[in-house]
């Protein structure tokens, strides 16, 4: 009988998100990609193929507020996924010809070994939500990216503080 809500999410993304590969790889790899730190596609043969979907806090809060006006719920899921989709989503190869484009080119090494339990395609289907709320994501990746770059630019050790 509670009001709880279950919001399965893709990769949170924006300015100030932790620069962790485990966490945060939006961040993590535009900050890497500006420093010229090691950067690597692991698995699928070493090719950056992995794709995820991002999406940005601000998107997430504007259905959290409509949830939690909503206690009773109307006859809504109580499970469903919030996600960028297929707009926002991007393979590790595409962000780093981003970033390659916005902060010149480094080059990045190839590990074969596979993990298991990794998968080559996250991209969340966030229908549900827009049926039930009708909400949908409004900024883009590019939004993101952008906004993730300017604060790297201006936070030198970003990378340090958020593995802290």
């Amino acid at each position: 009988g509670l009001p709880v809500w279950i919001n399965r999410c893709g990769v949170l993304a924006g300015a100030g998100q932790f620069g962790k590969p485990d966490q945060g790889i939006f961040s993590f790899w535009i900050n890497a990609h500006l420093r010229r730190r090691p950067l690597k596609y692991i698995g699928f043969s070493g090719s950056g193929h992995q794709v995820r979907d991002c999406l940005h806090p601000r998107d997430l809060v504007s259905v959290i507020l409509k949830q939690m006006n909503a206690r009773d719920g109307g006859g809504r899921g109580r499970i469903q996924n919030l996600s960028g989709g297929l707009k926002n989503s991007i393979s590790l190869a595409r962000l780093n010809d981003w970033c390659d484009a916005r902060f010149g080119r480094h080059p990045v090494q190839s590990d074969l070994a596979p993990r298991p339990f990794d998968i080559p395609w996250l991209v969340l289907d966030s229908s549900l939500a827009h049926r039930q709320w009708d909400w949908q994501p409004n900024i883009s990746l590019e939004q993101i990216l952008v906004e993730i770059a300017q604060h790297a630019e201006k936070n030198p050790d970003w990378l340090e503080i958020s593995e802290a």
